[in-house]
């Protein structure tokens, strides 16, 4: 089972793939929320293109997305070098570019998720709330939030999953650098275009499989235990 043991190159793609999808994951889902709650609680003009906006990246070639992202948020683009100049952030051919351009793919899925649990909750509730002089934010901590929870989890994990698979935008926005922006999708596909690297490309693909399932149990188990503690309240 010696094929089994990962290189030391193999280990940083696993650990960085990990750690740009933590990072997707998270910086997105304070704007997934408030971007689900507008869609699903809000009625606003131009609320069909916000919509169409968000979910582009499901349709659009991962391609187009990371050339967009590249000439937007590269040295030269109109807000990466602002970034760059005032803050000292940079993005392309950086691990936050990676992490960016995966947020950026997997933000459909986390705001689809989280607005069809928000739709789900009986607005009869919040609006008990309300006559009873609570704001609206208030509301929303209190009342919806807590029974969305089941949803942001499942939103966090199809986000999580969405980014660790992340290539043809990531690739085009960072390139693939090993030890800087070379994610598990761009190790295996290295190890496909090099003469015997169809071993490397099957451990780290077993490796993606194992992540992902073990996410998405991880996922199943939370949400139940959420949803039998609010079913309890």
């Amino acid at each position: 089972m010696e094929w089994l043991h990962l290189s030391p190159d193999e280990w940083n793609a696993v650990r960085l793939s990990i750690k740009v999808s933590t990072w997707a994951t998270v910086v997105a889902l304070p704007f997934g929320i408030a971007i689900a709650y507008a869609l699903a609680r809000r009625e606003f003009w131009g609320k069909s293109l916000v919509n169409g906006i968000v979910h582009l990246p499901l349709i659009l070639p991962p391609v187009v997305t990371g050339y967009l992202l590249l000439i937007t948020f590269g040295r030269r683009g109109p807000v990466g070098s602002l970034l760059d100049q005032y803050f000292g952030i940079v993005f392309s051919f950086r691990w936050t570019g990676a992490a960016l351009a995966c947020g950026v793919m997997a933000f459909p899925l986390m705001v689809r998720a989280i607005r069809l649990s928000i739709e789900a909750v009986d607005k009869k509730l919040e609006a008990a709330a309300g006559t009873l002089g609570a704001n609206p934010l208030w509301v929303f901590a209190t009342i919806t939030l807590p029974l969305i929870f089941p949803g942001i989890i499942a939103g966090m994990v199809l986000s999580f999953a969405k980014a660790m698979g992340e290539f043809g935008a990531t690739i085009t926005f960072v390139s693939n650098i090993p030890g800087e922006t070379q994610t598990l999708p761009s190790a295996i596909y290295t190890f496909t275009q090099v003469p015997g690297g169809d071993l490397g490309a099957l451990r780290l693909t077993l490796v993606s499989i194992v992540i992902a399932m073990v996410a998405l149990i991880a996922s199943e188990v939370l949400a139940r235990r959420i949803s039998r503690r609010l079913d309890i309240e």
